[in-house]
């Protein structure tokens, strides 16, 4: 089996804070959101990665060479026409059945029963309240795929399609995207989800399968969201702090230096970080930077911020400067 991992494509969503890290590199609970999305291929049978890029593709290919232990392919998606486009560069070079990984969720999905299914395909979807938000599956009694639909104003339905996808016939894919491309584009792009509902209308049988944990990264709201309930799940750890409060769940990297203040809950910091007198919930802040005096929640911090009398809610890019009045 072949992994196709997109991490280019109109549709794909913005970073939250930054155009410097690609999505997949930006940590969560203290890891990259791609690492833990690797992990739930161990035990699998794959054969390749196929990462499709843009143009960060020499950042990814720096991180993921030889860190997964699978070999890798590379491809530049120079015009970003959708995730149909995307997924369609990979074409000449896939020869076995595909998983398809957008790495902007983590997930807890059983795998394992890929080997098993006798559909064509299989999309992994999770039940939501804020259907809304999200493109959701319409399921037959028997579980099998009938429609997909972006956003629906109607609770037609209350799965939400969270990116991961097996596809055992390709040549019907391939077909599906043929079709996708060849008709106006759907606001713009052409959406993989367009390929797979032509695959459903030539007789195809995609089977839905449930995930248990679904944590959502590729918005600022929803990866601040998806932090907390990781770190709640066990990716919590902190050194001994001297004359600073905690309040869990928190996660400190070793490297960074904090004097008095306050930290938690749900916060993530990473190596190098200063920290002086300050205060941060629910808040994430990047390698190297330096906070003095600062009030921050539901922020976002990028790789060497330099933050100084600030009181508020805050999302700031690689190396940015802020201060506010003492």
């Amino acid at each position: 089996m072949q992994v196709i991992i997109p991490l280019a494509g109109k549709g794909t969503r913005l970073r939250p804070h930054t155009h410097v890290v690609p999505k997949p590199l930006l940590k969560v609970a203290g890891r990259p959101v791609m690492d833990w999305v690797m992990d739930r291929l161990s035990g699998l049978p794959v054969s390749e990665l196929i990462f499709i890029t843009g143009h960060l593709k020499e950042q990814v290919e720096a991180y993921a060479s030889d860190r997964y232990g699978y070999p890798c392919r590379y491809i530049e998606q120079i015009t970003q026409d959708g995730t149909a486009g995307a997924v369609n560069l990979a074409r000449p070079y896939v020869k076995e059945p595909i998983l398809i990984i957008f790495v902007d969720t983590v997930f807890e999905a059983d795998l394992s029963i890929i080997p098993r299914t006798n559909a064509d395909g299989i999309i992994w979807a999770k039940e939501v309240e804020d259907y809304q938000r999200y493109g959701v599956v319409v399921t037959d009694r028997a579980g099998y795929m009938t429609r997909i639909i972006e956003k629906p104003s109607e609770p037609i339905s209350k799965l939400a399609n969270i990116g991961l996808y097996y596809i055992r016939d390709t040549a019907a894919l391939w077909q599906g995207i043929d079709h996708t491309l060849a008709a106006p584009a759907n606001r713009g792009e052409y959406f993989l989800t367009d390929a797979f509902q032509h695959m459903i209308e030539q007789g195809r049988k995609i089977v839905t399968a449930e995930v248990g944990g679904w944590y959502d990264c590729g918005k600022l709201e929803t990866l601040l969201e998806s932090n907390e309930a990781l770190l709640r799940k066990g990716a919590a750890r902190h050194p001994q702090l001297p004359g600073v409060t905690i309040r869990e769940p928190v996660y400190i990297e070793d490297g960074v230096t904090i004097e008095g203040g306050t930290i938690g809950p749900n916060v993530s910091i990473e190596t190098g970080a200063v920290i002086r007198n300050s205060t941060l919930s629910h808040t994430i802040v990047g390698p190297g930077s330096q906070l003095d005096r600062v009030t921050l929640d539901h922020s976002m911090l990028g790789r060497g911020v330099q933050l100084a009398d600030f009181h508020g809610t805050a999302s700031l890019g690689d190396h940015s400067a802020l201060s506010g009045q003492p």
